[in-house]
């Protein structure tokens, strides 16, 4: 970038209509600016402007005025309001040079455009942010450089999302099917470096919505063969807000609705001038299937007998005949996706490395933004080729494992194959239910106990196995759970150690969360569910470890935990916590977000974890009940109890130091960790005890990033342990890229640690090899994973207790597309509390 002193001008933008209404500017915004720019050239004074789609216009340099008033003229504007209600396009009328001019005066429409000033951003704080310094201005400035990258991308016709372009281009897409495309893309946005301004360019995939024959889309959406099988309430909610192209005239629409009547009963008054063209038109009412056909002479073949697309307003429905109707393509479908979809896109959009270095090479050769006029007015010009970082393999952390064995795990994996588990519990008193009818019981049994005794777990044969009732199988799942319980109750002597549950689905079963719930949250016991499918000693070693894990015992565990020789962690007691806050599906508004927040127990141990899960407001990022003071006397927020829990648990000693690690933040929400989180747990610490202050760390881990890391010599990801602190990372704050994971398949994404805060003091060599360490303390799996695991543990832990609750059948308001969701302080339900005799176990396994 050539150091300049130029400023961008911000300027911000209003659109209204002649009669002074405003104009949502989502769609026609881009085109009424570029009429602009080409109809006042010389009013501009020749300049070239970065336009956000919104209400922000960014030149460089100032326009001639502060205040600039423009009107323009856009011919072909997609209408709502047609002569005949109920004809699109305004084909009301019977005689063809009425039906042209009818059709141009609502087809071209007038803008008032009015631009005025709004603040000005020195483009000096871009290079003064890459020395290093401070600079209030910085992430403005960006982000005037990013919105040029965006309406680049605008103007080739893509799909933006956010930072993401997307091409109409079949061959990027790939069908997830229920009517869903994945679209392969790109991401663009500009980061400030240690090697100075860089252009982050990755691969992006966004689902939407198939293009083409409306009908095609539904049948495909709703699985069923024709037509005539079309849940039309269901076609409802799906198609509304979606853009439709109607024929024969080629006009734009979004859908509004659907008729309440098929097309051959669907009525609308249509007005008509009598036999010689004179005197007042007369309305007649006619049918939308005889309109079309007798009147504008189209063959309908199916349309008749199904509900016609509404494209009209509430009081003023538009009706379209359904086979007229295609959908426009790149519409974002923006509903959650079934497992099946979200299977076949991570598989489609896989990527080995050097087929993305490839593809991204190629995207960046053809967005061409260095004949962009702004990119080249703001003093950048864009490198091609990729960075060249130095990177430094971790080797991994020796594990122990049973009879005092130990050992290095190789590329990140390891097994327990003639191995023991370290901490192996006893298994006496366990029974095993069966809801699925497809299952040997007898041989899983034996083969899991056979398995156990070579890990080390003794495991007795099952008390009872409890089949159920055939006649149950149609019931709701809390019935069925319900029935079970009674069952069980009524034939063991006392609450079992644990039991094993057999589903018939592996997926989304709706027993999963009632029997969970029944189980951890009403009788405090331990429960594994399986689907068997194919059963081998690898999937009953991974079933094992799971269950050893809920039970209390260990699989493996760092050698310097016992050592204890961890810098920081084992010379004083020291707590390490995982934060991570889920969200509802996109869209929903009404499911509240899950706050899970997990801490290790029995310092000097870093490999024990328990959980304690909390409802908040949907879409609420920042946790709010870490500390909730109920009284003087009494705190019932999350942090308490797992410094109790710790407390308990390590000898009566209270943490001196404390780790946090916080997933699913951005960087505009850094600030927000620490003012409004940590300041909640340090008010925790005091209410506990006013003359204890411990120390703090706190890591932000981000996965959902863009920067991904090829090796220059080889087509292989980068070998498990690899980290990078230099040229890419920020050049102030303190931050690294960690591959702790072997990446089997795709391209291997790093995780983005970023330190907010560090009290302890952590030299960059000692808190990298403790965050690779904890990315092999993940008891279910024999692989050192991409994060770490305490983070690890408060996703399971999130996603397994709502389940508790069936959040999704509270209520199905919130429509599906564009539907706005407000995060707000709305009451919502708590989560049911898991029993004591649980509470503290690793129950997420």
């Amino acid at each position: 970038m050539a150091a300049t002193d130029g400023h961008f001008f911000h300027y911000s933008v209003s659109l209204s209509y002649e009669d002074g209404r405003p104009v949502d500017a989502k769609g026609i915004g881009r085109r009424v600016l570029d009429k602009v720019h080409e109809t006042y050239d010389t009013e501009l004074a020749g300049k070239d402007f970065a336009y956000d789609g919104e209400k922000s216009l960014f030149t460089i340099g100032a326009l001639p005025h502060n205040k600039l008033e423009f009107t323009v003229v856009l011919e072909d504007i997609t209408s709502n309001r047609n002569v005949g209600s109920g004809s699109p396009g305004g084909n009301g009328s019977p005689n063809e040079s009425d039906r042209k001019r009818s059709r141009r005066q609502y087809q071209s429409k007038t803008f008032k455009v009015a631009i005025s000033y709004a603040a000005k951003i020195p483009m000096q704080a871009i290079v003064s942010a890459l020395r290093g310094q401070e600079s209030e201005h910085f992430q403005e400035a960006v982000r005037v450089l990013d919105i040029i990258l965006r309406q680049h991308a605008a103007k080739q016709g893509c799909l933006l999302v956010r930072q993401s372009f997307f091409h109409n281009e079949p061959r990027n897409f790939t069908d997830l099917g229920g009517g869903v495309l994945g679209c392969r893309g790109f991401h663009s946005s500009f980061r400030a470096t240690q090697g100075g301004l860089s252009l982050n360019i990755d691969v992006s995939t966004t689902m939407i919505v198939q293009p083409g024959p409306v009908v095609d889309f539904l049948i495909a959406n709703q699985k069923v063969r024709d037509p005539s099988e079309i849940d039309w309430s269901k076609a409802k909610r799906m198609l509304k807000n979606l853009r439709i192209r109607a024929s024969p005239s080629n006009t734009e629409y979004k859908i509004t609705g659907l008729s309440d009547k098929p097309c051959r009963e669907q009525l609308f008054s249509w007005k008509q001038r009598t036999g010689n063209g004179e005197g007042e038109p007369q309305s007649i009412d006619l049918t939308v299937y005889e309109y079309f056909v007798n009147h504008r002479h189209i063959e309908l073949r199916y349309s008749a007998d199904f509900p016609c697309i509404n494209v009209g307003k509430p009081k003023r429905p538009t009706f379209i005949p359904l086979e007229l109707c295609s959908l426009v393509s790149l519409q974002r479908y923006t509903k959650a996706l079934s497992n099946l979809q979200r299977a076949a896109l991570v598989e489609k959009s896989r990527q080995k490395p050097q087929e993305r270095m490839r593809v991204l090479t190629e995207a960046l050769k053809r967005s061409n933004y260095d004949a962009d006029p702004l990119v080249g007015s703001s003093g950048i010009s864009i490198g091609t080729q990729f960075t060249q970082v130095e990177g430094r393999v971790l080797s991994s952390p020796r594990l122990k494992v049973g009879n005092g064995e130990d050992f290095f795990p190789r590329n990140g994996r390891w097994n327990f194959n003639n191995k023991k588990l370290a901490e192996p519990t006893v298994i006496e008193r366990w029974a095993v239910v069966n809801f699925s009818a497809r299952c040997d019981i007898r041989s899983l049994c034996r083969d899991l106990i056979k398995c156990g005794g070579m890990k080390g777990i003794a495991i007795s044969p099952p008390f009872e196995t409890f089949e159920e009732n055939p006649q149950f199988r149609r019931n709701p799942a809390h019935v069925r759970v319900e029935k079970m319980i009674e069952s069980i109750k009524s034939k063991l002597p006392g609450p079992p150690q644990f039991l094993l549950c057999i589903l018939p689905e592996r997926k989304n079963s709706e027993i999963y969360g009632p029997w969970k719930k029944r189980n951890l949250a009403d009788l405090g016991i331990v429960t594994q569910c399986i689907a068997p499918t194919r059963v081998n000693d690898q999937y009953l070693t991974n079933v094992l470890l799971k269950i050893n894990a809920k039970l209390g015992g260990m699989n493996s565990f760092l050698s310097v935990e016992y050592s204890p020789s961890i810098p920081m962690v084992s010379k004083v007691p020291t707590i390490i916590i995982g934060m991570d806050v889920s969200h509802g599906s996109p869209g929903r508004s009404d499911i509240p977000s899950i706050a899970a927040v997990v801490s290790s127990r029995q310092w000097p141990l870093i490999s024990k974890y328990r959980a304690c899960v909390r409802t908040q407001s949907p879409k609420v990022e920042m946790i709010d009940s870490l500390y909730k003071k109920v009284s003087d006397a009494e705190d019932e927020g999350m942090f308490r109890e797992l410094l109790v829990d710790f407390y308990t648990s390590s000898g009566q000693r209270k943490p001196d130091n404390i780790i946090i690690f916080r997933d699913g933040v951005s960087e505009s929400q850094f600030n927000q960790v620490l003012n409004i989180e940590l300041d909640q747990i340090i008010e925790s610490c005091k209410f506990l005890d006013e003359t204890w202050s411990p120390k703090f760390t706190v890591i932000v881990a981000q996965k959902n990033h863009h920067t991904k890391f090829f090796q220059s010599n080889s087509p292989d990801n980068v070998p498990p342990g690899t980290v990078i602190d230099n040229r890419i990372c920020h050049p102030k704050t303190n931050d690294f890229y960690l591959c702790a994971h072997a990446g089997m398949i795709g391209t291997t994404r790093p995780t983005h640690y970023h330190v907010l805060y560090d009290e302890l003091g952590f030299s960059a060599d000692d808190l990298q090899e403790l965050v690779h360490s904890l990315s092999y303390v993940y008891q279910r799996s024999t692989t050192a994973i991409s994060v770490v695991a305490p983070i690890c543990y408060a996703h399971l832990a999130a996603s397994q207790v709502s389940q508790f609750v069936k959040f999704d059948e509270l209520s199905e308001t919130s429509s599906s597309h564009g539907g706005v969701t407000v995060p707000g302080a709305v009451p919502v339900q708590e989560l049911p509390k898991l029993h004591k005799n649980v509470s503290s176990s690793m129950f997420f396994c």
